[in-house]
Formats: C-alpha cells, structure tokens, sequence
C-alpha cells in the first residue's frame, strides 16, 4: 500500500495551483501507466497525463516494426506496443522451448526491466536472441528497488545478469539517461528547463538526470537520501521534503519576490 509522504499530496497541489507543471519521473518500468496514475489518484493526487515511465523512455529507441522480447512487467509490453513495435513474447512466458528457440532468430531487441518472476529459465531466454545479434536494452540500471520491507534486487541487478551472460553493454534508458530527458522534454514541450527543479533523494540518477536536462536538484531528505559524492556536482537545494521544496518554489515565484 502506497503512503504519501507528509505534506507531499498538498504541496502539489498548491504547486499546481501556483501554475506549476507537475511531472511524476519515474524508473518503474512494470506498471502500466493506468495502474501507475491510479496509485497517484488513491493518495489524492490526479496524474493523468503527468506520468514519464522509463519504460516509454525505452520505446523511444524503437523503431515501428521492432520485434522485442520482454524481459519484464506489463508496463514495458504496454509502451513497446504504443510506438508500434511488435512484442513477440515475454521471457516468463509459458511455451516450450522448441517453439521459443523457433522465434528467437527473429527478435531484434530484447527490453529488460524489473520482474518478480526473473529465474534462470527467463534469464536464458533473454541471453539466447543477445548471442546472436539482437541488441540488449534496460529501462534502467537501479540496482535496488524499494519497498515498505525495505530494499530489494532491481532492475539494474536483473539487467546486469543478463548483459554478463550477454557479453554486451547494454542501452539504458531511464533516470539518469538521455532518453528519459527526451521524454520529459516531449511532455513539457520545453526545450531550457534551466527553470525546472528535479526533485529526488538519490544523487547518482535524479541528480545526475537533473544535471543531464540543465534542470535545478532538490535533494529530499524523506528518502534514501543519497547525498552527491562531491565529483559530480551538488544540489541546487537541500530541503526535508517536498513541501519544503514547493514553499521555496513558490515564495520565488511569487509577485514581488
């Protein structure tokens, strides 16, 4: 069950009021974007519209016609199939092998991102079309994921077992990489987001993908909060949480300020 930071759900809606564009960036690439902006609307936050998945990031890099194998949720199967590729199956998929071996020549893409259901059966069929020619995409590279148990193997962890075995360096296309900036720039239709705060705990993806867009970085301390390593840069802004972003945010927007 989602549980809305303190303050969080009325900071954007005063954000908003304030007549701020409000993105929700995400590296889940397992959830459709229904399911996705429906655990927005349950905590009281209207997102239709407003949701960048790294999942579409990857579909970015897809040409209409691509056949893909999935390595990964729904929400991947969901944006491959928008941009007009052609999903030919899943890795967790239940057909035999001799009919997957039958297909696998064909496959021009494999897309990965995290899956509960990854094993060795799923992690061999992902590497099988990589040695023979298909290239090897991630929706992103997190090497945990979180959850209220506390963190877990990633994306990252699934997609780094499966370009070993591989023997190729994979695409990535989420936080902190350039594909997600095309897509929030396709959402924004804002080319200078010099004015744009990235708001996120982790400095290693939303600092690093603030920096990549030319945007200004929030560091919220009601998260992981992984702090810069001093060699890639700083925050623009330390703040306890979101709230405390949005009061900055809109006291320097503010008329007279």
């Amino acid at each position: 069950m989602h549980q809305p930071i303190a303050g969080s759900v009325d900071a954007i809606a005063r954000l908003r009021a304030g007549g701020h564009r409000v993105l929700f960036v995400t590296n889940n690439s397992s959830a459709t974007l229904a399911t996705q902006e429906g655990a927005l609307a349950k905590l009281g936050i209207p997102a239709g519209g407003d949701v960048c998945t790294s999942a579409q990031a990857a579909a970015l890099l897809l040409s209409p016609g691509e056949r893909v194998l999935v390595a990964g949720g729904p929400g991947i199967v969901e944006a491959v199939t928008q941009v007009g590729a052609v999903v030919v199956g899943r890795t967790d998929d239940d057909e035999s092998d001799a009919d997957f071996a039958a297909k696998a020549v064909k496959i021009d893409t494999v897309m990965v991102g995290y899956h509960e259901s990854f094993n060795f059966r799923g992690l061999t069929r992902a590497v099988t079309p990589i040695l023979i020619g298909a290239r090897l995409i991630g929706t992103n590279d997190d090497p945990t994921y979180p959850t209220p148990a506390g963190l877990i193997p990633g994306g990252g962890a699934i997609l780094a077992a499966i370009a070993k075995a591989g023997g190729v360096r994979p695409i990535i296309a989420g936080k902190p990489f350039a594909p997600m900036g095309q897509l929030v720039r396709r959402y924004l239709a804002v080319d200078d987001l010099g004015q744009a705060w990235m708001a996120g705990d982790r400095d290693s993806t939303d600092g690093a993908f603030a920096r990549l867009i030319g945007a200004k970085f929030g560091l919220m301390l009601s998260g992981v909060s992984e702090t810069s390593d001093g060699r890639t840069g700083t925050p623009d802004g330390v703040f306890s949480n979101l709230a405390a972003l949005a009061d900055a945010v809109l006291t320097a927007t503010s008329p007279g300020a």
